[in-house]
């Protein structure tokens, strides 16, 4: 079916073209007109004509105009121009306009006939592109997921990567060489950095994968993995070959967002791991930083710039054991990690005790890797010599009972400047934060400010700055203000406009208002009382 329009001012001339059509193509076509500039346009508003015969000069809105009002809102309208006016400008103004045909009055029945059929082929061949274009994406839209979780299994698991990397590129449109990793985990709650249920949970997100993906897309240029236990792996693309600081802010508040969207949406706890910007072929690192900065806070969303922070093995390996070692290592928990210490070297002794040189060896690979833990968890730094004696040390030492010890000793010192050092960052965080709070309480300063010194999220910050002082930013602030006016107000002369701007307030009913919510008391009865 074509619709087809006609537009002229002359009747006679519109039955014409109505009875030709109507003889020549049947019940194919749909046809109306209109005898007026003006009412052509609403016509085609209202008909979207496929067709369009327009006569240029008619009462109004002359043919030209109607036309490029028309082509405003139906781009896929063909026209043809019919005007007894055989003038060299109006076909200019038609050729631009993209006129299929230009015809002289009177038409030609051959001529009109031949030239509605160019059109209909036309509308025929854009008609057929549209549909083959359609059952494209229809396809792609159906095998994208498959194809994005086979990029992102290729970036955590490193299988074929290089091979593959070049042509999941081309198939799924990535134009850039970074990327972040984001870890999505879902639970039925939050207990610590626990997700409770994570079986049920991710069953009922599993049914819901097309929704929250739909979700993931709407808030990141990202790529998703399929539900692995109660997690998404999800790759977000990078213009940009690192973050900086306001970016990154801004990526967490989305986060938040899209956190809370899909909370109210499957009614579902979710929390969310970010980690850093890194080329493509590293974003397994990514992702592993994502996790990590999960089990390193409490929050909602953690960026692991925020914080401080297999193989196959042979039968009756303990490799829980090895993992809880390590686990209690990065928790700096020295205590259960030398249980589990002890544990494995009796494992070892009872496996092969005769073979002392494995037993060393290994003693040395799990004292590097714990150091390595320590000083990607504890903030140390690291020194290329620091270590040069631990192979001379293990040489000299036979006994299992001297293996131990030595072990041990290494460990503990990995757990404690795990905990120290952590202990210590925070500290120098906060440390710093309250210099610049006490160096610049007299101006207009606010928690992004103080964020943005310390170099941390405001977000993370306001939980690091609660837990260390007992006191969220404004209250620790306003104490700071308050205790300096009480200071000025029984130690010197100043007015109390003076008072007022020199504590950070420059509105007076406003800085009474809040001094006398902290002391009982307005400034004037305060400085009064103490006289």
């Amino acid at each position: 079916m074509y619709r087809i329009m006609l537009a002229d001012d002359e009747g006679i001339v519109i039955d014409s073209m109505k009875f030709i059509i109507e003889k020549e193509f049947g019940d194919s076509c749909e046809v109306e007109y209109a005898k007026t500039g003006r009412a052509v346009i609403e016509l085609a508003e209202r008909f979207r004509p496929d067709i369009a015969v327009m006569d240029i000069q008619m009462p109004g809105i002359n043919g030209i105009e109607a036309m490029k009002e028309i082509k405003a809102f139906s781009a896929n309208t063909e026209f043809i121009v019919m005007s007894a006016y055989d003038k060299f400008d109006y076909a200019k103004e038609a050729i631009k306009l993209g006129v299929l045909e230009y015809i002289n009055k009177p038409m030609e029945k051959t001529k009109f006939v031949m030239v509605l059929k160019k059109a209909m082929e036309l509308i025929d061949s854009k008609r057929r592109k549209r549909s083959d274009d359609l059952l494209v994406k229809e396809k792609l839209e159906s095998i994208e997921p498959i194809i994005e979780n086979g990029l992102i299994y290729n970036i955590l698991f490193q299988e074929h990567f290089e091979e593959d990397i070049d042509t999941y590129k081309t198939i799924l449109g990535v134009d850039t060489d970074h990327a972040y990793m984001m870890c999505v985990v879902c639970g039925d709650s939050q207990e610590g950095t626990h997700m409770t249920n994570a079986v049920g949970s991710s069953v009922k997100i599993s049914k819901h994968y097309t929704e929250v993906r739909a979700g993931l897309k709407e808030f990141f240029d990202c790529k998703i993995g399929a539900v692995m236990a109660n997690k998404i792996a999800v790759l977000v693309l990078s213009k940009e070959a690192d973050m900086d600081y306001n970016s990154r802010i801004e990526l967490i508040d989305r986060g938040r967002e899209l956190v809370r969207y899909l909370r109210r949406r499957f009614d579902i706890s979710f929390r969310l791991g970010i980690g850093s910007v890194r080329p493509l072929r590293q974003m397994g690192e990514s992702y592993q930083e994502a996790v990590s900065a999960l089990l390193a806070t409490t929050g909602q969303v953690a960026h692991v710039d925020d914080l401080p922070i297999g193989c196959d093995y042979e039968k009756d390996y303990p490799v829980d054991l090895e993992k809880k070692l390590f686990e209690s290592v990065q928790r700096g928990d020295y205590n259960e990690a030398a249980l589990h210490s002890v544990s494995f070297i009796e494992w070892m002794k009872g496996f092969d005790g005769k073979n002392i040189m494995a037993i060393r060896l290994k003693l040395l690979e799990f004292v590097l890797w714990a150091e390595r833990l320590a000083y990607e968890n504890g903030g140390m730094t690291y020194r290329f010599g620091s270590r040069d004696s631990y192979l001379p040390e293990l040489m000299a030492i036979e006994r299992t009972e001297e293996l131990q010890e030595w072990f041990l000793n290494k460990i503990k010192l990995a757990c404690q400047n795990i905990g120290s050092k952590r202990q210590e960052r925070s500290t120098d965080t906060i440390k710093i934060a309250k210099d610049y709070i006490g160096d610049n309480y007299s101006k207009d300063i606010s928690l992004d400010d103080v964020s943005r010194v310390v170099n941390i999220s405001p977000y993370y910050f306001s939980k690091l700055f609660k837990e260390a002082t007992g006191e969220n930013f404004i209250e620790y602030l306003t104490n700071i203000r308050i205790d300096k006016a009480k200071e000025l107000l029984t130690g010197s002369d100043l007015s109390m406009k003076e008072i007022c701007s020199m504590c950070g307030y420059q509105d007076p009913n406003y800085f009474s208002r809040t001094f006398k919510k902290n002391t009982g008391l307005t400034p004037t009865e305060y400085k009064e009382k103490h006289a």
